[in-house]
């Protein structure tokens, strides 16, 4: 499989069950065996995640990359046994780092449930290819980094202009906006993912949804207040 395809979300998932550290190969860069040059994607990514996790709490250097030639059976022993020996050094994940378990799990559910939005917001610099991997690690700044946790963007469907069409929550990707005919739709913000793809879907003739940085999730409509009044019922009434 290319390097390339290793997405994030992967990296996190193997922290998340318990791995203690994460390396990743991929060919030599220039020398891509299926044309597309992932491997510069798997680079960016994988320094974009050693900013993430060092923002997080964690250790780094648990985040590995190397690039060689699949003919290079003792170069690559040699490189695994260097990681592993780090890793041993390191500990447990979180020991060294003075996390306990719970709360390892939780910072690493957090960021993973913002993979969509972190790709979205990032997708200019992931996609750079650079000449080399030096030049990679000025990529990502930390301040960067805090900014992209900290203005995270929420989306909030406005009851008021909200007409029950559906659209957004048929396009929904995680199923996280709840409603149904006649009934004002609700964004569930603990499956949002953040991906916009309900604000892009909103007709613009409704402009219900919301996007949301820097300030408070406005609460949901109660349930006895999501009935749509059609107007056409109304002038009828």
């Amino acid at each position: 499989m290319c390097s390339g395809r290793v997405d994030l979300a992967f990296v996190l998932r193997a922290f998340l069950n318990g791995m203690d550290g994460v390396i990743i190969g991929g060919c030599r860069l220039n020398e891509c065996n299926y044309v597309t040059h992932g491997n510069y994607h798997a680079l960016a990514m994988v320094l974009l995640c050693k900013k993430i996790i060092e923002f997080i709490g964690f250790n780094p250097d648990r985040l590995g990359i190397e690039f060689l030639s699949s003919s290079e059976g003792i170069h690559f022993a040699e490189i695994m046994n260097t990681f592993s020996a780090r890793i041993k050094k390191l500990g447990p994940l979180g020991k060294s780092e003075g996390i306990d378990e719970a709360e390892l799990k939780s910072k690493i559910t957090s960021v993973a449930r913002l993979v969509p939005y972190i790709k979205m917001v990032m997708k200019e610099k992931l996609s750079t290819r650079i000449a080399s991997k030096e030049e990679y690690e000025t990529l990502f700044a930390r301040e960067e980094i805090d900014s992209l946790f900290r203005d995270v963007v929420s989306y909030y469907i406005d009851p008021d202009k909200c007409q029950a069409c559906m659209i957004c929550s048929k396009k929904c990707p995680v199923e996280a906006i709840s409603g149904g005919k006649n009934l004002i739709h609700i964004i569930d913000q603990e499956k949002c993912i953040k991906c916009g793809t309900c604000f892009e879907a909103c007709p613009p003739r409704f402009g219900a949804i919301r996007k949301l940085s820097g300030e408070p999730v406005p609460p949901p409509v109660p349930e006895e207040k999501r009935t749509v009044a059609r107007k056409a019922k109304e002038k009828a009434a």
